[in-house]
C-alpha cells in the first residue's frame, strides 16, 4: 500500500500533509485515547484541557502544571516520520505541513514550512493581557500554579484547549492550503475533531495514514494502517531518493532537557 501512496504523491504538484498524535508515537510521546494515553492511564485528566474548567479550578491547573513538568517533548526527539517529511519538503514533494501537535518535533526534524494549528507545547500565555513567555522560564519559577509577573492572570500553555477558538488567521490559512492542494494527507489522526478534521472532506484528493478507522475513510484515494515511520521512510525514499537524509537539530539551550 506504501507504493499506491508514494504513487498518487508523486502525481502531485501541491501536497498538505496534516499529522496528529500518531506521528509521534514512535518519539515516546503517546496519544490521548491509546492503551497508554493520558485519558486512558489518567481517568478524568480531559478536564485539564477543558478552557472553562482550567479558568475556575485552581486545582486542575496545579495538575496541568504538573503533567507539563512531566511532558514528553521535553526530551522526545524527531523519529524517521519527522525526518522523511522534513527531507520531503526538502526536496519539492511537501508544500505545507499542517499539525495537530503541540510537542515541536516537525520544526526540530527540519520542517520549516509548519502550521501549528492546535499551538505550542514550547511557550506559555497570560489568559488575560496575552504576553507570552517561553515554557522554561515559567517552568523554571516552581510555582504549582504560577500567575503572570504582569497583571496576575491565569497562565497557560499556548496551546487550544477544548472550549477555546483556534487562531482565525491560521485556520484559514490552513483551510485554503487544503483547498488549492491537489493531495492532502492524514497522519496519524483519528480526523475526530473539529474544525480541522472537516479539512479532509475540503481536499481535491485524500490519503490516510492512521492505524485506526477515521469518518474520512470512505473518502480517501488510498488508506494505509501500517507503521507511520515505515510508510513515510518508504515514501521519501521512492519520492526524494535513497540517499536521500533528514536531520534534526538541537533545540536552544534554555529548552527544558
Amino acid at each position: 500500500m506504501s507504493s499506491e501512496l508514494a504513487t498518487l504523491w508523486s502525481g502531485a504538484d501541491r501536497v498538505v500533509v496534516l499529522t496528529g498524535a500518531g506521528i509521534s508515537t514512535d518519539s515516546g510521546i503517546p496519544d490521548f485515547r491509546g492503551p497508554d494515553g493520558l485519558w486512558t492511564r489518567m481517568p478524568g485528566a480531559e478536564a485539564m484541557f477543558d478552557i472553562a474548567v482550567y479558568m475556575n479550578d485552581p486545582e486542575i491547573r496545579r495538575q496541568a502544571w504538573a503533567n507539563r513538568r512531566e511532558h514528553g517533548a521535553w526530551t522526545a526527539q524527531p523519529n524517521r516520520g519527522h525526518l522523511a517529511l522534513a527531507d520531503l519538503e526538502r526536496t519539492g514533494h511537501l508544500e505545507l505541513l499542517l499539525t495537530q501537535n503541540i510537542d515541536g518535533l516537525h520544526q526540530r526534524a527540519g520542517s520549516h514550512d509548519v502550521l501549528e494549528l492546535h499551538g505550542t507545547i514550547w511557550e506559555v500565555a497570560c489568559m488575560s493581557c496575552g504576553e507570552r513567555w517561553p515554557t522554561a522560564e515559567i517552568l523554571a519559577r516552581d510555582e504549582a500554579d504560577p500567575p503572570c509577573v504582569l497583571c496576575g492572570g491565569v497562565l497557560k500553555s499556548a496551546t487550544i484547549s477544548f472550549g477555546q477558538a483556534l487562531d482565525a488567521r491560521v485556520l484559514r490559512a490552513a483551510a485554503e492550503s487544503v483547498s488549492d492542494s491537489d493531495l492532502l494527507v492524514a497522519i496519524g489522526t483519528s480526523l475526530q475533531v473539529n474544525p480541522v478534521a472537516r479539512m479532509a472532506g475540503m481536499a481535491n484528493h485524500l490519503a490516510i495514514i492512521n492505524a485506526e478507522p477515521t469518518p474520512y475513510d470512505d473518502f480517501a484515494d488510498v488508506i494505509v494502517r501500517d507503521s507511520i515511520s515505515d510508510v513515510l521512510d518508504e515514501v521519501r525514499r521512492s519520492l526524494a531518493g535513497p540517499d536521500a537524509a533528514g536531520s534534526w537539530h538541537d533545540p536552544p539551550a534554555d529548552w527544558p532537557r
